[in-house]
Parts: C-alpha cells; sequence; structure tokens
C-alpha cells in the first residue's frame, strides 16, 4: 500500500500550517500531500479564513525536496481549463515534476456563489468536466496547433510554453510530450465511472467501506472495458478518514479533539460509529488491519483524511506504524 495524506485547510489553516504539515508529512515518509480546493471554511466553524490551493502549492513546491503535491479535487467552476494547465504547469515545474491534478465536478454551492462562480445542475457540471479533461490532455499531450471545439469551451490553435516536466513514470502522448497523473474522485456513480474510464489516471473513491469499494471497482472495470481500456491501466485509491492513537487514552484525546474542531458533543459515540466502517481509526493495529482491508479490495494507495491536521504527532505516528511498515 502507498499512503497519501489528505487535509482540509479550509478549516482555518494558515499557509505556515500547511507547511509544518507539509514538513511533518515529508519527514514521515508519506508518498505525496494532497489538499482540498474549497473557498468555504467547513466543517466546523463557518467563518474560519481559507487559503487558495494551488497558491498554497506553489509554495510547498519550494519549500519541500522530495513529497509529492497535489489537489483532491478542483472544481470545475473555480478555474477555465487553459488558466488550470498553466497554474498547474507552472507550480509542477517549480515543484521539479512532483504536482498531481485532480479535478472534479464541484459540489458545494454556497462557496460558487460567494466567490462569482458558476453552479449549473450536476449534469452540466459533468459535462464542463468531461470537456476540461480532454482540454488537459490536448494541452499538455497534442503537437502545437490543436484545436478543440466543445460545448462550454473553445481552443484554437493551442501553444502551451513551457510544457510539464519530463520526469520518470509519467504518462506520455503518442508525440512523447510528458505530463502531470490526472485523477477524477467520487463516490462511484456510473458517469464519474465512465469519466474516470476515458481520461483519468487513477480513480479516487471518497467515503466507501472495503465491501463497498470492491463493488465499485467492479463497475469500474465494466467502464474501462466499455471505453476500450484495460482496467488494470486505470489506479485505484480511496480518501478514508484518519484517526490513531498509539493508546486507547491517546485515541480518545484525539477523538475529542476532532469532535471539538468539527462542533460537535464531546465524546458523542454515535458519530465515529457511523464512520469506523469506512476509517482507519483505532489503535496501530486496528489501523493496519483496516488498511489491509482496503488493499484487498484492490486499493493501491490511500489518501488519509486528516481532519486534525494541527496535530503534528499524529502525522508521526502514522509515518511510524502505517508508512514505514509498508
Amino acid at each position: 500500500m502507498r499512503f497519501v495524506l489528505m487535509i482540509e485547510p479550509q478549516q482555518g489553516l494558515t499557509y505556515e500550517e500547511q507547511l509544518d504539515v507539509a514538513r511533518r508529512a515529508e519527514a514521515a515518509g508519506f508518498e505525496a500531500l494532497f489538499r482540498s480546493d474549497h473557498y468555504e471554511s467547513f466543517p466546523g466553524a463557518a467563518d474560519n479564513p481559507t487559503t487558495d490551493a494551488w497558491a498554497v502549492l506553489a509554495g510547498l513546491a519550494r519549500e519541500t525536496e522530495r513529497i509529492g503535491l497535489g489537489v483532491l479535487v478542483s472544481p470545475v467552476g473555480f478555474r477555465p481549463p487553459g488558466n488550470l494547465v498553466k497554474v498547474a504547469t507552472t507550480v509542477d515545474a517549480m515543484s521539479g515534476g512532483r504536482v498531481e491534478v485532480g479535478l472534479g465536478a464541484g459540489w458545494h454551492e454556497a462557496e460558487h456563489h460567494r466567490h462569482g462562480f458558476q453552479f449549473p445542475p450536476i449534469g452540466e457540471r459533468a459535462d464542463h468536466l468531461e470537456e476540461q479533461l480532454e482540454i488537459l490532455h490536448g494541452l499538455w499531450e497534442e503537437a502545437d496547433g490543436w484545436s478543440f471545439e466543445g460545448r462550454h469551451y473553445t481552443v484554437r490553435d493551442a501553444r502551451l510554453r513551457p510544457r510539464a516536466l519530463a520526469v520518470d513514470g509519467r504518462p506520455r502522448s503518442a508525440a512523447g510530450h510528458p505530463r502531470p497523473r490526472i485523477l477524477v474522485g467520487g463516490s462511484g456513480k456510473a458517469r464519474s465511472l465512465r469519466i474516470a474510464a476515458r481520461w483519468a489516471d487513477e480513480f479516487n473513491l471518497t467515503s466507501a467501506t472495503p465491501d463497498q469499494a470492491a463493488v465499485t471497482f467492479r463497475s469500474l472495470d465494466d467502464a474501462c472495458h466499455a471505453a476500450g481500456r484495460d482496467p488494470a491501466a486505470l489506479a485505484r485509491s480511496a480518501m478514508v478518514g484518519v484517526l490513531v492513537g498509539r493508546d486507547r487514552d491517546e485515541l480518545k484525546r484525539r477523538e475529542n479533539d476532532l469532535l471539538t474542531a468539527l462542533g460537535a458533543r464531546d465524546g458523542d459515540d454515535d458519530w465515529f460509529a457511523e464512520r469506523r466502517s469506512r476509517w482507519i481509526h483505532g489503535t496501530p493495529d486496528e489501523a493496519r488491519a483496516a488498511v489491509e482491508r482496503y488493499a484487498a479490495v484492490g486499493v493501491e494507495r490511500i489518501m488519509l483524511q486528516d481532519f486534525v491536521p494541527r496535530d503534528l504527532e499524529m502525522i508521526d505516528l502514522l509515518g511510524r506504524e502505517l508508512v514505514r511498515q509498508n
């Protein structure tokens, strides 16, 4: 299993706090640090300060050395596709080729409206997503002069400079042009699977138990076959909530810290009961057993979704007990 640390900085994290997390995750051996792309504060207090995901990644690119960097996921309504490609390519160059790009249809209607972003119905947002993904591939992979005519976007006589960095393991087009890996995330709805099968290098499943993941991945195999693609060519990951303590006392303290951060009632066992089957939650032995259940159904890397990122000691613990044990 490969491990990514996933954080939700819209909970009020400053850039300096995100840098602390990134450096701690790098030292702990995580493969990558991903962050959400939101302008609205949640879960918890609704008025915490927020930061722009790609601006933060640009800073982290210069202040870390090894760890991969990514966004899970950027809503299509936040940036036109040419802007996203240019920003991602810039941050990629700043990082030495460590960037991955996650893209999704977006779901948080209020934050779109509060920042002047359009938020059409989900069917239209999914149409935008498919066109944006095709444009990302075209701008990164195709020769100069490539054009695209869609319902929502048009590209004429494309020329991208600089292109993405050529680092080992990256996808390359038939023309030899490299690009960052592209992730599509979702809960496993049919259209998201079809989109991932057509355009993604990795499908990231959110909020699913191992049993649910197994069912979704079988449907993803079917979507790949329908698209004429070998299912083995599409990587599978899962974004999974994480809360781990060295012992029961430390775990209980972290549970209370998390509930406080989210504005939930202190010691609310029902809140955790609803999530234990789809979280990495418990002592180190219990956490490793949960990871093994995800690995058994085909998850290749886990995005550990950390809702208490200021607790840097938990990142150290995850590194010792999970990341370095694989």
